[in-house]
């Protein structure tokens, strides 16, 4: 398996893990090697305009609805797991997300997935994915089209 794959699924599951209240990890932080980041994203280093922000505002919805739950045929954008996005001047796009429940058996890997699919929008340098529980997630968070998808209303 490639290490980076094995690297960032280490790094997805400390992440979800550390989020859910009460769980002690056993196994050993893994520690990244210092390295010189290269940035190779081609966007602007200058703040992005508010012509620019509602574009990458759009992408940025359009990219979150492609990642979908795969014990829920809905969305996590429509599901409500989203709490937070914002775009920083320095085009770092900071996630907050949540899960449908702490013991969700994609927790180490759905984080992974949003940044991937947030990585790709033009004019965004860099992804920042943080997990909380708190509030927790419950039903009233979904939109009304997760509500007729899953025959809710």
């Amino acid at each position: 398996m490639d290490n980076t794959i094995t690297d960032r699924a280490r790094q997805a599951e400390a992440l979800a893990n550390s989020q859910i209240p009460g769980l002690e990890s056993h196994k050993e932080p893994v520690v990244e090697p210092k390295r010189d980041i290269v940035d190779v994203s081609g966007a602007p280093i200058t703040a992005p305009t508010e012509e620019e922000i509602e574009r990458i505002t759009n992408d940025v919805v359009g990219q979150l609805k492609s990642v979908y739950d795969p014990e829920i045929p809905t969305d996590i954008y429509e599901l409500g797991l989203i709490y937070k996005v914002e775009l920083e001047d320095d085009r770092t796009l900071k996630v907050l997300m949540t899960l449908t429940a702490p013991g969700c058996p994609v927790a180490g890997e759905m984080p992974v997935w949003v940044q991937e699919a947030c990585e790709v929008v033009a004019g965004v340098r860099r992804v920042e994915v943080g997990m909380t529980f708190d509030p927790p997630w419950t039903p009233d968070r979904m939109s009304d089209e997760a509500r007729l998808e899953l025959n809710m209303l």
